[in-house]
């Protein structure tokens, strides 16, 4: 059965998603999906999204958008256990209460700040990096005396996070002043499955995409 994943190799949802699905063993036809040239925008899509934001998964006919909803499904529809994504409600819980962190404080202060400035045109804002550094701040408490963001195992939670830290990283925000932030971000390089071919990959993308902008803006 087709299951189709509307993407970008850069964005970080996405690349939560390309993370889950290979975790859990999961083959997807990627749909290369061009914002710049407006294929969110076209009517086939809108129909399917009309929110019009990657990713979208079309698994044989069931529409899901939003990745870490899209991650929370993937596993429950198709991993071997819970082990990602818990069945026990207060695990949960707090896998879920780490998502929520991240798509509405530390990945919404990421795009606030570096991505209003590199698509926006912005001037850089004092203020909305200041936002940014307390959500790493935040996410360094999160991190004090444990392994993985939700405790003591994987689970999408990190998945989802280390596309934002790596996304900020890549566009030369200094993680290394956050030390639990650091000794987890290590971690994950190495313990997520696919994190080089699909997350690093991504990012490498993302520097070309900054690099090229701060050279237009020198």
């Amino acid at each position: 059965m087709p299951r189709d994943l509307y993407y970008l190799p850069t964005s970080a949802p996405c690349r939560s998603v390309l993370l889950t699905a290979k975790a859990v063993g999961v083959d997807l036809n990627l749909v290369h999906t061009d914002l710049v040239q407006g294929a969110h925008l076209k009517p086939d899509f809108l129909k399917m999204n009309p929110q019009h934001c990657i990713p979208v998964l079309n698994d044989n006919g069931f529409v899901l958008s939003e990745s870490r909803a899209i991650c929370s499904y993937l596993v429950d529809q198709y991993a071997k256990d819970d082990s990602l994504y818990p069945k026990d409600p207060k695990k949960r819980a707090l896998v879920n209460q780490r998502l929520y962190f991240d798509i509405g404080t530390l990945y919404q202060r990421f795009v606030d700040y570096y991505l209003s400035i590199i698509y926006l045109g912005q001037a850089p804002d004092p203020a909305r990096f200041s936002k940014l550094e307390e959500a790493f701040q935040l996410l360094d408490k999160f991190l004090e005396g444990q392994t993985w963001a939700a405790g003591d195992n994987l689970t999408i939670a990190d998945f989802d996070l280390v596309t934002s830290v790596s996304s900020a990283e890549t566009f030369d925000f200094d993680v290394s002043k956050y030390p639990n932030v650091v000794r987890w971000y290590s971690n994950a390089k190495k313990a997520i499955p696919g994190y080089e071919e699909i997350n690093h990959k991504g990012c490498v993308q993302y520097r070309q995409r900054w690099e090229k902008f701060s050279s237009k803006n020198k």
